[in-house]
Protein backbone atom coordinates (compact mmCIF):
# COMPACT_ATOMS: atom_id res chain seq x y z
CA UNK A 1 0.00 0.00 0.00
CA UNK A 2 1.57 3.29 -0.95
CA UNK A 3 1.00 6.37 1.82
CA UNK A 4 -0.21 9.10 -0.12
CA UNK A 5 1.10 12.65 0.73
CA UNK A 6 -0.83 15.80 -0.25
CA UNK A 7 0.97 18.15 -1.03
CA UNK A 8 0.34 21.28 1.04
CA UNK A 9 0.59 24.36 -0.62
CA UNK A 10 2.94 27.00 0.99
CA UNK A 11 2.28 30.84 0.50
CA UNK A 12 4.44 32.71 -1.41
CA UNK A 13 6.76 35.34 0.34
CA UNK A 14 6.56 37.82 -2.55
CA UNK A 15 2.84 37.60 -1.97
CA UNK A 16 2.77 38.09 1.65
CA UNK A 17 5.40 41.18 1.05
CA UNK A 18 3.09 44.06 0.05
CA UNK A 19 1.34 43.22 3.26
CA UNK A 20 3.84 43.12 5.60
CA UNK A 21 5.39 46.10 4.28
CA UNK A 22 1.88 47.81 4.52
CA UNK A 23 1.21 46.44 7.94
CA UNK A 24 4.68 48.03 9.10
CA UNK A 25 4.19 51.23 7.72
CA UNK A 26 0.65 51.58 9.65
CA UNK A 27 2.36 50.35 12.83
CA UNK A 28 5.35 53.13 11.83
CA UNK A 29 2.37 55.64 11.00
CA UNK A 30 0.44 54.98 14.31
CA UNK A 31 3.37 55.02 16.87
CA UNK A 32 4.65 57.98 15.36
CA UNK A 33 0.92 59.90 15.56
CA UNK A 34 0.45 58.44 18.64
CA UNK A 35 3.39 57.08 21.13
CA UNK A 36 6.94 57.90 19.80
CA UNK A 37 8.34 61.18 17.36
CA UNK A 38 11.92 62.10 16.62
CA UNK A 39 12.27 65.48 16.53
CA UNK A 40 16.15 67.60 15.93
CA UNK A 41 17.45 70.93 17.65
CA UNK A 42 17.82 74.04 15.48
CA UNK A 43 18.49 76.76 17.35
CA UNK A 44 20.53 76.95 20.26
CA UNK A 45 18.31 78.33 22.67
CA UNK A 46 18.28 74.83 25.08
CA UNK A 47 22.18 75.10 25.39
CA UNK A 48 24.18 73.10 26.81
CA UNK A 49 21.49 70.43 27.41
CA UNK A 50 20.21 70.26 24.06
CA UNK A 51 23.01 71.46 20.94
CA UNK A 52 21.96 72.08 17.73
CA UNK A 53 21.23 69.30 15.37
CA UNK A 54 20.59 66.75 18.45
CA UNK A 55 17.94 64.62 17.84
CA UNK A 56 15.59 63.64 20.88
CA UNK A 57 12.69 61.01 21.30
CA UNK A 58 9.43 62.83 22.05
CA UNK A 59 6.69 60.49 24.38
CA UNK A 60 3.67 61.54 22.85
CA UNK A 61 1.39 59.83 25.28
CA UNK A 62 2.59 60.38 28.71
CA UNK A 63 0.10 63.32 29.43
CA UNK A 64 -2.92 61.83 27.76
CA UNK A 65 -2.31 60.73 31.51
CA UNK A 66 -1.10 63.56 33.63
CA UNK A 67 -0.19 67.05 33.31
CA UNK A 68 3.40 68.21 32.64
CA UNK A 69 5.59 68.58 35.23
CA UNK A 70 8.27 71.33 36.21
CA UNK A 71 11.49 70.47 35.42
CA UNK A 72 10.51 68.50 32.41
CA UNK A 73 11.74 69.17 28.77
CA UNK A 74 8.92 69.27 26.16
CA UNK A 75 7.86 69.92 22.79
CA UNK A 76 4.94 71.77 22.39
CA UNK A 77 2.76 73.82 19.20
CA UNK A 78 4.33 77.28 19.73
CA UNK A 79 1.60 80.36 19.08
CA UNK A 80 1.76 82.04 15.99
CA UNK A 81 3.04 85.10 18.32
CA UNK A 82 5.61 83.20 19.11
CA UNK A 83 7.16 81.75 15.57
CA UNK A 84 5.97 83.99 13.12
CA UNK A 85 4.72 81.12 11.31
CA UNK A 86 0.74 80.46 10.72
CA UNK A 87 1.22 77.17 10.07
CA UNK A 88 2.85 76.63 13.10
CA UNK A 89 6.00 75.32 14.51
CA UNK A 90 7.28 73.06 17.01
CA UNK A 91 9.99 74.69 20.18
CA UNK A 92 11.42 72.62 22.81
CA UNK A 93 11.65 74.25 26.21
CA UNK A 94 11.91 73.56 29.86
CA UNK A 95 8.69 73.46 32.08
CA UNK A 96 9.31 76.39 35.39
CA UNK A 97 5.82 76.88 36.27
CA UNK A 98 2.98 75.27 36.22
CA UNK A 99 -0.61 75.99 37.04
CA UNK A 100 -1.11 78.12 40.22
CA UNK A 101 2.90 78.18 40.32
CA UNK A 102 4.30 81.68 41.75
CA UNK A 103 7.57 82.05 39.63
CA UNK A 104 10.01 85.57 40.53
CA UNK A 105 13.14 86.56 39.70
CA UNK A 106 15.23 86.89 41.89
CA UNK A 107 16.43 85.79 44.78
CA UNK A 108 19.75 87.35 45.14
CA UNK A 109 21.25 85.96 49.06
CA UNK A 110 24.63 85.03 48.92
CA UNK A 111 25.19 87.57 45.22
CA UNK A 112 23.80 84.43 43.48
CA UNK A 113 20.86 85.20 41.33
CA UNK A 114 17.89 82.36 41.68
CA UNK A 115 14.28 81.97 40.14
CA UNK A 116 11.99 81.34 43.23
CA UNK A 117 9.19 78.90 42.62
CA UNK A 118 6.12 79.09 45.52
CA UNK A 119 8.68 80.18 47.58
CA UNK A 120 11.81 78.13 47.22
CA UNK A 121 14.87 79.33 45.17
CA UNK A 122 15.97 76.97 43.22
CA UNK A 123 19.69 76.39 41.53
CA UNK A 124 20.09 76.20 37.81
CA UNK A 125 23.06 74.45 36.99
CA UNK A 126 21.94 73.62 33.64
CA UNK A 127 21.63 76.64 32.55
CA UNK A 128 23.97 77.63 29.66
CA UNK A 129 27.14 79.02 31.54
CA UNK A 130 27.38 82.91 32.35
CA UNK A 131 23.71 82.87 31.50
CA UNK A 132 21.83 84.50 34.32
CA UNK A 133 18.20 82.60 35.53
CA UNK A 134 16.82 86.19 33.93
CA UNK A 135 17.88 89.46 31.76
CA UNK A 136 15.01 91.72 33.96
CA UNK A 137 13.41 90.87 37.43
CA UNK A 138 9.99 89.50 37.02
CA UNK A 139 6.57 88.15 39.37
CA UNK A 140 4.33 85.47 37.74
CA UNK A 141 1.76 83.80 38.35
CA UNK A 142 1.02 80.75 36.07
CA UNK A 143 -2.53 80.81 34.81
CA UNK A 144 -4.43 77.11 34.78
CA UNK A 145 -3.71 74.64 32.59
CA UNK A 146 -0.89 76.99 31.27
CA UNK A 147 2.80 76.10 31.77
CA UNK A 148 5.55 78.82 31.95
CA UNK A 149 8.53 77.65 29.46
CA UNK A 150 12.03 79.09 29.33
CA UNK A 151 15.55 77.86 27.65
CA UNK A 152 18.35 76.85 29.50
CA UNK A 153 20.25 78.85 27.10
CA UNK A 154 18.08 82.05 28.72
CA UNK A 155 20.00 84.78 26.62
CA UNK A 156 19.26 83.21 22.96
CA UNK A 157 16.19 81.91 23.79
CA UNK A 158 12.29 82.93 22.67
CA UNK A 159 10.00 81.42 25.70
CA UNK A 160 7.74 82.66 28.13
CA UNK A 161 10.04 85.51 29.92
CA UNK A 162 10.67 87.41 26.67
CA UNK A 163 6.78 87.08 25.33
CA UNK A 164 5.89 88.48 29.09
CA UNK A 165 8.14 91.50 28.18
CA UNK A 166 7.21 91.49 24.60
CA UNK A 167 3.47 91.84 25.46
CA UNK A 168 2.89 93.83 28.20
CA UNK A 169 3.24 91.86 30.64
CA UNK A 170 0.24 89.38 29.41
CA UNK A 171 0.56 86.57 31.25
CA UNK A 172 -1.90 84.52 28.59
CA UNK A 173 0.45 85.55 25.78
CA UNK A 174 3.75 84.74 27.79
CA UNK A 175 2.42 80.89 28.77
CA UNK A 176 1.51 77.59 26.71
CA UNK A 177 -1.58 75.70 26.87
CA UNK A 178 -1.56 72.04 28.38
CA UNK A 179 -3.42 71.18 25.08
CA UNK A 180 -1.22 72.63 22.69
CA UNK A 181 1.94 70.26 24.11
CA UNK A 182 2.86 67.44 21.85
CA UNK A 183 4.91 65.52 24.40
CA UNK A 184 7.93 64.81 26.60
CA UNK A 185 11.50 64.76 25.55
CA UNK A 186 12.82 61.81 27.44
CA UNK A 187 16.18 60.97 25.26
CA UNK A 188 18.92 62.51 23.05
CA UNK A 189 19.42 59.74 20.85
CA UNK A 190 21.57 60.93 18.27
CA UNK A 191 24.73 61.91 17.96
CA UNK A 192 25.70 58.43 19.63
CA UNK A 193 28.47 60.11 21.53
CA UNK A 194 25.93 63.03 23.33
CA UNK A 195 22.95 59.72 23.55
CA UNK A 196 21.58 60.72 27.44
CA UNK A 197 18.17 60.07 29.64
CA UNK A 198 16.58 63.79 30.07
CA UNK A 199 15.26 63.27 33.26
CA UNK A 200 14.19 65.99 35.36
CA UNK A 201 16.90 67.68 37.70
CA UNK A 202 17.16 67.01 41.24
CA UNK A 203 17.09 70.83 41.66
CA UNK A 204 12.98 70.84 41.27
CA UNK A 205 12.37 67.99 43.97
CA UNK A 206 10.52 69.25 47.08
CA UNK A 207 9.27 72.88 45.26
CA UNK A 208 5.92 73.33 47.52
CA UNK A 209 2.32 73.29 45.51
CA UNK A 210 0.79 76.60 45.17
Amino acid sequence: MIDEQTEKPRSSFWKELPILLGVAILVAVLVRAFVLQTFFIPSPSMENTLKIDDRVLVNKLVYDFRSPHRGEVIVFKAPTEWSGNPNGEDFIKRVIGVGGDHVVCCDRAGGQERLIINGKPIDEPFIFPGNKPADQDFDVTVPAGRLWVMGDHREASGDSLEHWQQSGEDINEATIPEGEVVGRAFTIFWPFNRATWLTVPKQFDGIPNP
